[in-house]
């Protein structure tokens, strides 16, 4: 008699994920950035700091793809190098709001009483402050650099991971593998560890794609008010803020910033929904 073998969660899921055309998409558009980021000292042409002050604000041409700046800085150079930058800040600022926000949100959501209601009134604070507004009083406290933006972006993002990781240990530490973790003298700190954040993984790895391409969005934001990495290195932030003056005259200066930007958000959000929907246990296609 021949047994089926069962497939297992994970697998389901990533079966689950190539199927669905828009995530698959957004996946190979998100590992081709990744790619750009790790050899961007093989892609790019120049590096970013190289000024020729004899070829500024060239149109795009076939020694400058995307043109040069107003110091005669290749453009392409400076996205293909900012697209390092911004993956770093999006992925460090998500690994920052996920250990303290998902830290407090475990906590709380498992342990409860007063603990729970002391933690939480925290998040709602922090949550009452747009995380945008959040983010630029927290860089303009601590200065630019792009540790300072990481923190700043990273601080900004917490609530939303606490408030995701809280509904999720309520929902499972109720079920029965966990009371009967705890009827077999299991110490809580261990049922919280093993048994209760492995189950979590799935909401949050979906909302830690969505966070990279909001951090990512967010720090684009400071870098476009001036907040930012300091120059001249190149976040597509502050490529956009040196570009708008001379957005008339020579727009490809803010245009394919700002492309980077959309493609990149775009992929990281395609790949989310996917995964919302591939880590979903009852979907079952």
């Amino acid at each position: 008699m021949r047994h089926e073998v069962q497939e297992g969660p994970w697998k389901s899921a990533f079966r689950r994920l190539i199927r669905n055309r828009s995530s698959l998409i957004g996946l190979i558009v998100l590992i081709a950035l990744i790619l750009v980021a790790v050899f961007a000292d093989q892609i790019a042409p120049f590096t970013f700091r190289e000024q020729n002050l004899d070829a500024t604000f060239l149109m795009p041409n076939a020694v400058n793809f995307f043109g040069t700046d107003n110091f005669g800085r290749d453009i392409f150079s400076r996205v293909v190098y900012g697209t390092r930058i911004s993956l770093m800040v999006g992925v460090i600022s998500v690994s920052i709001a996920l250990v303290i926000g998902g830290g407090l949100g475990a906590i709380a959501g498992y342990f409860g009483g007063y603990l729970d209601t002391i933690v939480m009134r925290f998040v709602d604070v922090l949550i009452s402050i747009p995380s945008i507004l959040l983010a630029i009083s927290i860089s303009v406290t601590l200065g630019g650099g792009l540790r300072n933006v990481m923190i700043a972006v990273g601080i900004g993002s917490i609530p939303s991971y606490a408030r995701v990781m809280r509904a999720s240990v309520l929902s499972i530490k109720e079920l029965q593998f966990i009371e009967a973790a705890r009827a077999l003298g299991t110490k809580k700190h261990i049922i919280l560890l093993r048994h209760i954040i492995p189950n979590t993984l799935a909401p949050v790895i979906v909302q830690s794609t969505l966070g990279v391409a909001g951090a990512i969005l967010a720090a684009a934001g400071l870098g476009f008010i001036g907040l930012g990495i300091e120059p001249p290195n190149p976040e597509w932030g502050a490529m956009l803020n040196a570009g708008r003056q001379f957005i008339r005259d020579y727009p490809h200066m803010s245009i394919y910033p700002g492309i980077a930007i959309m493609i990149t958000i775009l992929s990281l959000n395609l790949l989310g929904d996917g995964l919302r929907d591939a880590l979903d246990p009852k979907m079952d296609r």
